[in-house]
């Protein structure tokens, strides 16, 4: 979803005796805003988010100015930033972030995480060229790092698989689709949730060029796995819904797209 699901570092507490108690307590409590700035930002709660995601910046101040817990509590409230709207926000954080990052080194997962986020900033604002050199560089650092066939590379991928499709590149897109799938199978299995988010990017990008045969199955196979996964009222099973029924109705099935929007609309009823 999984466009780039930024990476919360996990961090082992400090194995110390007595005077690191106040550290120890201090790292609880950005945990917690963390959580909790994640937890609103899923449920599309930007202003909670915001006010758990700054409280998290202030709070990993304290562990350094180059620690990595700042670093990822900015991206954080850069991606609520972005949600907003709040554009040049974003970009000031996200350039923040990209310091700290760098100063672990430039080949490091995080200054990855980092140029993603920058990326999908410049793809929101219409600035394609910058988000693909962001895109492609961020992929050239995770695949170097982690491996070709790593989840954060298939992320990177799906990424820059999605940007090339909204600028209409389709000798681009597909085959980055195609990896993107064949690696998430591998690693996440496949019955995961991101799987079923790249099959469902795959089947818009089929949709859009008339190739109804081949969008059907990845809906169908998305839906499954959303479903299971997920449970039926999910918001991504609902999207998936949305567009299978779109793809219903332009091959002038009617009766099976109004079944199926009957039961987005039943859904969405109960949210």
């Amino acid at each position: 979803m999984t466009q780039k699901h930024l990476q919360f570092l996990v961090f082992l507490a400090l194995t110390c005796a007595t005077p690191c108690f106040a550290k120890d307590a201090t790292e609880a409590t950005w945990n917690t805003y963390m959580a909790e700035g994640n937890r609103a930002f899923k449920q599309s709660d930007y202003v909670q988010a915001e006010k758990e995601f700054s409280l998290a910046v202030e709070q990993a101040g304290k562990f350094g100015a180059d620690d990595k817990r700042l670093g990822s509590s900015l991206n954080s409230l850069g991606m609520v930033y972005r949600s907003q709207g709040k554009y040049d926000e974003a970009e000031k954080i996200y350039k923040r972030s990209l310091d700290i990052a760098k100063a672990h080194g430039l080949m490091d997962t995080d200054v990855a995480a980092t140029l993603n986020n920058l990326a999908m900033l410049n793809g929101v604002q219409g600035k394609t060229d910058e988000a693909e050199m962001l895109f492609k560089t961020a992929l050239g650092i995770d695949e170097k790092v982690l491996g070709p066939d790593h989840a954060n590379v298939a992320t990177d991928l799906n990424n820059l698989a999605e940007l090339y499709r909204r600028m209409h590149k389709t000798k681009e897109a597909e085959p980055l689709y195609k990896r993107v799938v064949a690696i998430r199978e591998k690693v996440l299995g496949p019955m995961h949730p991101d799987l079923a988010y790249t099959l469902n990017g795959l089947g818009v990008f089929y949709c859009e060029q008339g190739k109804y045969a081949e969008a059907e199955p990845l809906f169908e196979r998305a839906l499954a796995i959303d479903e299971k996964a997920l449970g039926a009222n999910d918001p991504a099973a609902v999207i998936t819904m949305k567009n299978y029924a779109s793809l219903l109705v332009e091959t002038k099935r009617e009766a099976e797209a109004k079944n199926l929007e009957a039961r987005i609309e039943a859904i969405e009823d109960q949210q």
